[in-house]
């Protein structure tokens, strides 16, 4: 029984952290006004350069295979990109340069202002995250972060910042996931009708 425990308590902290968003109107705003600058931006013809590290590379990837694929209704594909898969590219840029400067150089290289940048970090202090949201701040290119707890140095870098609650990485990186599949509901729902 020890270990269905541990699963109980890991979902009653999810619920809780879910409770927590639902009930922040701050978050919800910051929730729609997110949204409505990433419908903007496909409208406007650009696309979403999506990062992060670990587990987050890995929703990186999840959100720009939602978007370039689909959700839940058939639709033309959106053009979306992770910034973690190009291999020869990111050794390279963290062989010369510096592990820390891996998204900062995409963005230079890759984004126009009509772009967006999706960052995640459960906890807003990756240094490479950081690098990237700087680049977008000299650039003019607009960036949401999806974080945690109060969204580290990477929250005052950010143009659109969505919080997840809770104290345990797992946690925050679970919201992460209820967000990605919102976001892309949301986009589907407007672009798609």
């Amino acid at each position: 029984m020890k270990h269905a425990e541990l699963l109980k308590r890991a979902m009653l902290d999810a619920i809780a952290a879910k409770q927590a968003f639902i009930e922040d109107a701050a978050q919800s705003r910051n929730f729609d006004a997110a949204v409505e600058r990433v419908l903007a931006v496909y409208r406007e013809g650009g696309r979403l350069y999506v990062a992060g590290n670990g587990g987050s590379a890995a929703d990186a990837q999840h959100l720009a295979a939602e978007l370039v694929c689909r959700l839940e209704r058939e639709r033309g594909p959106l053009p979306a990109e992770a910034m973690t898969v190009d291999t020869s590219l990111l050794t390279a840029v963290a062989n010369d340069y510096g592990f820390e400067w891996i998204f900062h150089r995409q963005v230079m290289g890759r984004m126009e202002a009509r772009d967006m940048l999706v960052a995640i970090s459960t906890s807003g202090s990756s240094p490479n995250i950081l690098r990237a949201l700087e680049a977008c701040r000299e650039r003019g290119i607009p960036s949401l972060l999806l974080s945690g707890r109060d969204g580290g140095r990477a929250a005052a870098l950010a143009d659109y910042v969505i919080l997840a609650p809770g104290d345990s990485v797992n946690t925050i990186q679970e919201l992460h996931i209820v967000f990605v599949h919102a976001l892309c509901a949301c986009i589907e729902n407007a672009l798609f009708d």
